[in-house]
């Protein structure tokens, strides 16, 4: 069995226009998640999954530049995206994480595969964590057949195919009490969530040393102030949402998210 974690980031954001490429204490946002994602023990590859239109050529050599693989493919079908990169690796199982999310917790990505190891699942996922540090696992398998029965081209949003139409083995990764913040947003999509970013690595990032999610979210804790930066983000993030192509499958009822 071959499992990779892909990232999935382009650069068309109009909320935060090059957001992946903002810097954050001398380095791209991106080059700080690639390094939490290399502390990851139990996957096989890192594969930068980006579209083939020209502003992302610059995202293919953030990859290179970082050791990393990259593949191009459709602009707005994510599920797709991952579909041809899986198949191109050979890649068997699949951790997705998002370019638009700064730190994840490399033990929870070990997690998710060790589940998978153990039962299998379609789509595997962890609740309760600050939103924007959740990863997803899909199976390949799994994720040919919602590329088969999907009836929308647009994915930007995805997880409702794999646990809202009842086809799929789904398992759920629950936030230990520590990490257990889903009020804590740790996303970039508005400035006001880079301000927040750049204050939190200001406090807790050394060189050469990728602090932990739960040294983030002990910060917050402490500093209940740092939430208040990007506090009212949400609200325009869920508007956003809502814009989003719905879930439809082609032989089932429209399902909603």
């Amino acid at each position: 069995m071959k499992s990779a974690i892909f990232i999935t980031v382009r650069m068309k954001s109009t909320r935060l226009p090059a957001k992946a490429l903002l810097d954050i204490k001398g380095k791209p946002a991106i080059g700080h998640l690639i390094d939490y994602l290399k502390l990851a023990r139990y996957t096989d590859l890192i594969v930068l999954c980006t579209s083939t239109h020209p502003d992302d050529a610059v995202l293919a050599d953030v990859a290179r530049d970082n050791g990393i693989e990259c593949f191009r493919g459709s602009e707005d079908d994510k599920l797709d995206r991952y579909l041809n990169a899986a198949k191109k690796y050979g890649v068997d199982f699949m951790i997705i994480t998002h370019g638009d999310s700064v730190i994840y917790d490399p033990q929870i990505i070990d997690e998710v595969s060790r589940l998978y190891r153990q039962t299998g699942a379609d789509y595997i996922t962890c609740r309760g964590l600050p939103l924007g540090t959740a990863p997803h696992g899909l199976k390949l398998s799994a994720l040919e057949i919602v590329c088969e029965i999907k009836a929308e081209s647009d994915t930007e949003v995805w997880e409702g195919y794999f646990t809202d139409s009842g086809r799929f083995k789904v398992e759920y990764l629950e936030a230990d009490e520590g990490l257990r913040h889903p009020e804590m947003r740790m996303t970039l999509d508005y400035p006001e969530d880079y301000e927040f970013f750049r204050e939190v690595f200001n406090r807790l990032y050394n060189p050469g040393r990728a602090f932990t999610l739960r040294e983030a979210v002990s910060l917050l804790l402490a500093n209940p102030e740092l939430m208040e930066i990007n506090g009212k983000a949400q609200a325009a993030y869920l508007r956003h949402l809502k814009k989003s192509a719905p879930i439809r499958f082609k032989d089932l009822p429209d399902a909603g998210r």
